[in-house]
């Protein structure tokens, strides 16, 4: 009696890990069969650093006094986000994502929105990453009246006034890195969002750092873009469970 009852307990703990696997992964957006290929021990990880080598340009101050309300947020100079970095010439607002090898697979699409906001009069994020179908979610924190304008070059373009909490909500059906955002009232802000088809994308913060994981076996591409510094691309071959390190070093664009 007792060996059927072991084998009953065995197969609900197998069940129940199963289940809670598969809801981690459509989390992030991945397909059950990408899900239950990287419980197998099937994925791959390729992750890495991101820094800049040279001469770092100077910063440019932002003037807000054509409004005042945006003025008030800022006792101290705001400085332009073209070019953030941290310790040791780390690099933030890099773009990094498979460019190639991830094309003839299918993924959910996150049900949970990627947020913008507006504070201060500046877009925070400043870079930010989602996935085609996935719902933007823009928020203005701000006393003042701000203006949403992406234009992009696969996409719808649209162009919308947003008054203090009044959320806007829009999606992007087709890949695109990056679109450009801009504010027509407010000339120095702006953005960029990133379109994916796939979930390997990620986008550094101040230590530079970056990690696509849930990499099934096989051959990418892996892109690096920077809204200045231009792109950079490197070839990984990653095999079943295996682990890569893949670091970019930006260098001033001539």
């Amino acid at each position: 009696m007792q060996r059927p009852f072991m084998i009953f307990v065995i197969a609900v703990v197998c069940s129940l890990t199963l289940s809670n696997h598969s809801q981690i992964a459509s989390a992030h957006g991945i397909s059950s069969s990408a899900a239950n290929g990287g419980l197998s021990g099937a994925s791959g990880l390729v992750s890495g650093r991101i820094t800049f080598d040279g001469p770092l340009p100077k910063a440019t101050a932002i003037a807000m006094r054509a409004d005042p309300t945006c003025a008030s947020e800022h006792p101290q100079p705001v400085r332009s986000e073209d070019i953030v970095t941290g310790q040791n010439g780390t690099l933030e607002n890099v773009i990094v994502f498979v460019s190639q090898g991830a094309e003839n697979r299918v993924y959910d699409v996150p049900q949970a929105p990627v947020v913008m906001e507006q504070k201060g009069c500046l877009y925070e994020p400043h870079v930010i990453a989602m996935r085609a179908g996935q719902t933007l979610r823009v928020v203005n924190d701000d006393k003042t009246t701000h203006n949403i304008h992406p234009m992009p070059a696969n996409n719808r373009e649209w162009n919308k006034a947003q008054i203090p909490g009044q959320p806007i909500e829009e999606k992007f059906p087709r890949e695109e890195v990056a679109i450009p955002v801009k504010c027509n009232i407010h000339p120095w802000m702006h953005s960029y969002i990133a379109v994916f088809k796939h979930p390997y994308f990620a986008v550094t913060r101040k230590d530079g750092n970056f990690e696509l994981s849930n990499l099934p076996p096989g051959e990418y591409t892996i892109e690096a873009w920077h809204e200045k510094l231009g792109t950079m691309t490197q070839h990984v071959k990653v095999a079943q469970g295996e682990n890569k390190k893949l670091d970019f070093i930006f260098k001033p664009r001539a």
